[in-house]
């Protein structure tokens, strides 16, 4: 069952030990899968999503005070703020430019959005019907959540395919396999998925 990200929002606000870091922890899998998609469109295999992640969270841990909602989808908002101002700040190192770009930025926090809510519409295309416990989590955690229980391969096809919306030629080349193969193993990664998130959803 995932963290209950509201009740750590809570606590960590209210200053209880160990809080801010479990809170934190709970978001590792989501800004995962939004830095991997944003670097692949820009950076390829030059920096590492993990990598990243960690220096917003050592940066939103540092900075928590800053922070002034009270509710996860705005706690998920700001962690994208600093994802995308990390990912700009590495931009402009590949690129060799020294000035900050404050306009690539604010298009980066776009672009994070946008994926963010691809993996809110993601999770409800394999929902029958929503659940009252998945309505009150930010969708895209609890999506990224189950994706992250998945083997490699399984979560690579539904970011590709699900997520990146390519077609089954292109998901097939950037996998090195064959178009059948791929489609074969969507549908066994979709079933997993689904069930992750049935689970997740009433738990």
């Amino acid at each position: 069952m995932p963290p209950n990200s509201a009740h750590l929002l809570r606590e960590a606000r209210q200053g209880t030990e160990g809080a801010r870091g479990a809170l934190l922890e709970a978001y590792r899998a989501y800004l995962d899968i939004l830095a991997r998609m944003e670097i692949g469109k820009r950076l390829q295999t030059k920096i590492d999503a993990s990598d990243v992640v960690q220096e917003t969270f050592l940066e939103a841990h540092r900075n928590f005070g800053n922070f002034r909602g009270t509710a996860e989808p705005e706690f998920a908002a700001w962690l994208r703020e600093i994802l995308a101002a990390r990912i700009s700040n590495l931009v402009r190192h590949y690129v060799g430019t020294q000035a900050r770009d404050v306009r690539r930025e604010q298009q980066m926090e776009i672009n994070l959005d946008q994926s963010s809510r691809m993996l809110d519409r993601g999770l409800c295309s394999l929902q029958a019907t929503p659940s009252q416990h998945a309505a009150r989590r930010e969708q895209g955690v609890l999506l990224a959540q189950a994706l992250a229980q998945l083997p490699e391969e399984y979560r690579e096809v539904v970011m590709l395919r699900q997520l990146q919306e390519l077609p089954f030629n292109e998901v097939a080349q950037r996998m090195g396999r064959t178009v059948d193969s791929v489609q074969k193993l969507w549908v066994r990664a979709l079933a997993r998925l689904r069930h992750l998130v049935k689970d997740a959803s009433h738990g």
